[in-house]
């Protein structure tokens, strides 16, 4: 059996809260998802939205497809124009897409009350416009619009736009949960009804979910495996309101679960990869913990799970992570056992099996840390430099000890605010003294330390700090609350590492992190 995975991103995914796709974006992320291996690309609605038409227009000779069809959007002629004289059916036409995907009501009350003419009307546009459509050589699909709602209300005149579509040549009619209020057993009914109402089979049928029952991802399963052969989703569930069905999640289920080969093969193992771009392209941070391509989808943080994953990682993880193109990653917290540490050390590159008592100093020092506020879970370098130092033979050397640092906030008249830092640190034998202003004080300290050691080690022009966080910790209260910092810091090369420090005083706490952070920076990037 033929299963089509028809993607509406560009469309469906583009009406979510915070996203404006370009021309130039809605490209890239058509490219990324052939690169997927979906069979269709809904690009937009040309003719309703200028930005559409430019994008059919531009897909034409810049888009060189090599699994999906594109496919454009609209809807049936209008009630009382005929469907050659209807300009956005013309729209549809000059697209010059393979396929056209129509949208019509299928709940009588928007019939009557949104479109303001009669059933037997909506039944004739639905006829006219498939069939004007076949006639031109294209692929049509049908959306039928609120669909479920419909059937609920007139189970006879939902269906009979269905059967009204198929008869008219449609390839397949999708049913749309349009307000994302069905259950899965719901759908499955539904199907099931229509199918012997209407004596087709249910392969004919489509189906398009919206996720405000959270049910989205299930109620599309759900619909496939009651013989649905064409499902629709959004790449990470994007959408209005709660979103669509995140097709990621649909087509790992039904590929992984099911055995059901809904992509060419290859393609399964750019599941993340195309997620995250499609992600940054949307400008929407990738979610950490989204099924199969956060990357905290096989993050496992108590040590009774580390002990069973040391012995065999399927144990614990319900598909091998990479057959998505996603890690295992272990999480070292005060939860953790030996086996984490001895895991998390392993991913690291460092091998603990035979050093019993270190495993035992890290074990304990992890959660005596951790117990005084500090976390290890997004700290991987920190983490490291901690295991190191108790791996003989495996210590880093600190580029440098400290005599003391100050840092002043000056307010001046004109308001402005400024933050100077001073350091004396001794580098390889040599006193050195080094002032730096920033736009805050860790800006202004973490300057002042490159100064101080940037004649030793010039590498340290291509560190960046890209990102700095401060979360005060939970049952701490004031301005003497624990506070934990988190820098994230990059280099030339495309290499970033996360480093971590605890303490009462914002300023002390960062410095922590700050020196880790080029600590481990300058371990793993050799001198010039």
């Amino acid at each position: 059996m033929t299963y089509q995975v028809y993607d509406t991103t560009l469309r469906d995914g583009g009406q979510r809260e915070g996203i404006s796709y370009s021309v130039a974006d809605k490209l890239a992320i058509a490219r990324l998802l052939d690169e997927f291996g979906v069979g269709f690309i809904e690009g937009g609605w040309p003719g309703a939205m200028p930005k559409d038409t430019e994008f059919f227009r531009r897909a034409r000779t810049e888009l060189d497809l090599k699994h999906a069809v594109l496919v454009a959007f609209g809807a049936t002629r209008k009630a009382g124009v005929a469907v050659g004289d209807d300009p956005q059916v013309r729209a549809l036409l000059d697209a010059q897409t393979p396929a056209v995907c129509l949208v019509a009501k299928s709940d009588i009350r928007h019939v009557e009350r949104a479109l303001r003419t009669t059933g037997a009307e909506n039944l004739d546009m639905v006829r006219d416009t498939v069939a004007w459509f076949v006639a031109q050589g294209r692929r049509v699909f049908l959306d039928c619009e609120h669909f479920f709602d419909g059937y609920r209300h007139d189970p006879a005149y939902a269906g009979s736009v269905v059967a009204t579509a198929l008869a008219a040549g449609a390839e397949r009619v999708v049913l749309c949960d349009t307000n994302g209020g069905m259950l899965p057993s719901q759908v499955t009914r539904v199907i099931g009804e229509l199918v012997d109402r209407l004596g087709v089979p249910a392969e004919r049928f489509g189906i398009h979910c919206q996720n405000d029952t959270a049910c989205a991802v299930a109620n599309t399963v759900a619909a496939v495996e009651a013989g649905v052969t064409h499902f629709q989703g959004t790449a990470n569930g994007y959408g209005e309101r709660p979103g669509n069905a995140d097709l990621f999640a649909v087509v790992g289920n039904l590929q992984l679960k099911l055995g059901l080969p809904v992509l060419p093969d290859g393609c399964l193992e750019q599941m993340v990869r195309v997620s995250h771009a499609i992600a940054e392209i949307a400008n929407i941070a990738p979610d950490t913990h989204q099924a199969y391509v956060g990357a905290a989808a096989f993050a496992h943080k108590a040590g009774l799970h580390a002990s069973a994953i040391k012995v065999d990682p399927l144990l614990y993880n319900h598909v091998d992570p990479a057959v998505v193109g996603n890690d295992m990653r272990i999480l070292v917290t005060e939860m953790a056992g030996r086996a984490s540490i001895e895991l998390k050390s392993r991913e690291l590159g460092l091998d603990l099996a035979g050093h019993p008592e270190a495993v035992s100093r890290v074990t304990n020092r992890v959660k005596d840390m951790e117990a005084g506020g500090w976390s290890f879970e997004a700290a991987d370098a920190s983490f490291e430099l901690l295991v190191r130092s108790e791996l003989p033979g495996a210590e880093v050397a600190r580029p440098f000890t400290l005599e003391s640092y100050r840092v002043i906030v000056e307010h001046r008249e004109d308001g402005a605010v400024v933050s100077e830092a001073t350091v004396k640190v001794r580098v390889r034998g040599e006193r050195v003294i080094a002032t730096a202003e920033g736009n805050g004080p860790v800006n202004a300290l973490d300057e002042a330390l490159r100064l101080a050691l940037l004649r030793h080690y010039p590498q340290l022009k291509g560190f960046e700090l890209a990102d700095y966080k401060v979360r005060i910790l939970e049952g701490t209260h004031g301005t003497g609350a624990i506070t934990r910092v988190l820098v994230e810091t990059a280099d030339d090369g495309g290499r970033d590492w996360t480093t971590v420090g605890v303490h009462e005083n914002v300023v002390e706490a960062s410095w922590w992190a700050l020196v880790d952070a080029l600590t481990y920076g300058l371990a793993r990037t050799p001198a010039a």
